[in-house]
């Protein structure tokens, strides 16, 4: 049974969206302010994080932030009532594997959650050796990318987007494949994250002059490795 931290401030909303996730079979703990929702996700594990946008005491990316400090490799969803670009912005640079707009239908948040926990998944199955990227070592295991005595901590979708990158260097990857495979969907705001997350690893990457990720607009990509 997969546990999520529901962090809601409207009681109606919150409790009938507990109810229809824990008829799906989820655990469901439901917190209705931002301060309550870190001190749960303090003392208790969980799978995924579902936040409200605006909320009292503290407001869903607020704590968003917090938790990642806490545990980067948490995958996190924000509801919000909200249309502002900037703050779909401000949810793709801090990670967040979806961003829905209020008002939905509670079976696209569970079909939602169910792609990112099954994407999550995937990194049990990644292959637990040590790759050699250029001058870079790839854990996937321990999700780090290491350069001689420096060590990039990655968070559990950059360790897939990399992975996945590697298994298909030195090809082009069409955008929406990609997109299928590491996000489960081709949507707008999948295709934001993608960008958002390729421009990390640019960075990560930036040592070996070797390795480059070059996008070809609105066709895909190809990780070169020499």
């Amino acid at each position: 049974m997969k546990h999520i931290l529901l962090a809601e401030d409207d009681f109606d909303f919150g409790s009938i969206l507990k109810q229809y996730l824990e008829l799906h079979g989820y655990k469901v703990i439901w917190a209705q302010d931002g301060k309550e929702a870190l001190q749960i996700f303090s003392e208790e594990q969980f799978d995924i994080c579902v936040f409200d946008v605006m909320m009292p005491k503290m407001d869903g990316f607020t704590l968003a932030e917090k938790v990642i400090e806490l545990n980067p490799e948490i995958p996190f969803v924000f509801l919000t009532a909200k249309k502002m670009k900037e703050d779909k912005i401000r949810g793709l640079k801090l990670g967040a594997d979806d961003y829905i707009v209020k008002p939905f239908e509670a079976d696209i948040l569970v079909l939602r959650l169910q792609n990112i926990l099954k994407r999550s998944q995937k990194v049990q199955a990644i292959r637990e050796e040590v790759i050699s990227i250029g001058d870079y070592k790839f854990d996937a295991t321990n999700h780090c990318l290491k350069l001689n005595e420096e060590r990039q901590k990655l968070t559990e979708k950059e360790t897939i987007l990399i992975q996945y990158l590697y298994d298909h260097k030195n090809t082009m990857i069409k955008r929406e494949h990609l997109l299928k495979d590491v996000w489960g969907n081709d949507d707008f705001f999948s295709g934001r994250s993608m960008d958002v997350f390729i421009s990390r690893l640019r960075k990560y990457f930036k040592e070996d002059n070797n390795i480059t990720i070059e996008s070809v607009r609105g066709v895909g990509l190809t990780f070169n490795l020499k």
